[in-house]
């Protein structure tokens, strides 16, 4: 892609995702996502039904009448993005691949924090940490963010997510919001996860096409496994081989909704030919 359609490609997707930002998600994002606790704003005149708990005792006695102190959410918060650049980002069999998701969802989450002058850095990772971005705050430092999600060329193929959650908890030395985008086919990443979520707040968006639950019978195809590049071939009209994926595919997502649950990560499945804004909604509201 050169430059001209990457800019190009980007401006699509800020026109699209802040769009979706400002009307829709910013007020979500407000209330799922809380700052860092109430600071000291001003001291004002006591007021029917103020809590009594808030009075100003110093400032009473100063004029006499009761005063109380206001306090204001501390909002500023940092928004971590984890974002899957593994060789699996490129397979998708219906309208877009899973990274074209992967960058419009990282947009939707800049854009909505930006709203309320959050800071924004990503971790891009395969089976090892390819990029890291210090987080920053502005547009122009959310669209580097979203150039490098559509231009970046990886060193490797794997995926380990234990390999980008363990570089968060010893980088990002203040708790922050972080945001996990894969489709989480990794190995055992459950201790990272655990580990990474008593510093942070983790949040894990779970990215997968329809293909990948269940396999159509079109009959002997040859099949690749992009982050290993090993071919195999595969024999879609016999019913066990089809059955039998399906079992692999629904015991690796009980397992994942598991693993979630115990380590208190919230987390939603994303399909890379729905639309992702109701998941996200309800995702927001959940929390």
């Amino acid at each position: 892609m050169d430059t001209t359609e990457l800019l190009k490609h980007v401006r699509k997707i800020e026109i699209k995702t802040r769009g979706l930002s400002n009307q829709i998600f910013a007020g979500e994002y407000h209330s799922a996502f809380k700052g860092r606790g109430m600071a000291f704003s001003e001291v004002r005149e006591y007021q029917y039904g103020d809590d009594i708990r808030n009075i100003d005792w110093n400032v009473t006695a100063r004029f006499n009448h009761p005063y109380i102190k206001v306090f204001e959410e501390e909002r500023e918060l940092t928004v971590m993005m984890l974002i899957d650049v593994s060789g699996s980002r490129d397979f998708g069999t219906s309208q877009r691949l899973k990274k074209a998701l992967y960058a419009e969802l990282a947009a939707v989450i800049s854009f909505s924090a930006t709203q309320n002058n959050d800071k924004i850095g990503a971790i891009l990772f395969t089976d090892k940490v390819e990029k890291f971005i210090p987080p920053k705050k502005g547009r122009q430092h959310i669209l580097r963010v979203i150039r490098e999600l559509i231009e970046f060329e990886p060193q490797n193929k794997g995926t380990n997510v234990a390999e980008g959650l363990r570089y968060l908890t010893n980088a990002i030395k203040k708790r922050s919001i972080a945001f996990v985008i894969s489709d989480f086919l990794s190995p055992d990443f459950s201790d990272a996860l655990k580990i990474a979520n008593r510093k942070h707040d983790l949040v894990a968006l779970r990215i997968f096409d329809r293909r990948e639950k269940e396999i159509p019978a079109i009959g002997l195809i040859q099949v690749k496994d992009s982050e290993t590049g090993h071919f195999a071939w595969v024999d879609t009209s016999n019913k066990m081989v089809r059955d039998k994926y399906s079992l692999w595919w629904e015991f690796k997502q009980n397992s994942l909704n598991d693993m979630f649950l115990r380590s208190g990560v919230d987390n939603v499945m994303i399909r890379t030919d729905e639309d992702y804004v109701k998941p996200l909604i309800k995702l927001f509201k959940h929390r």
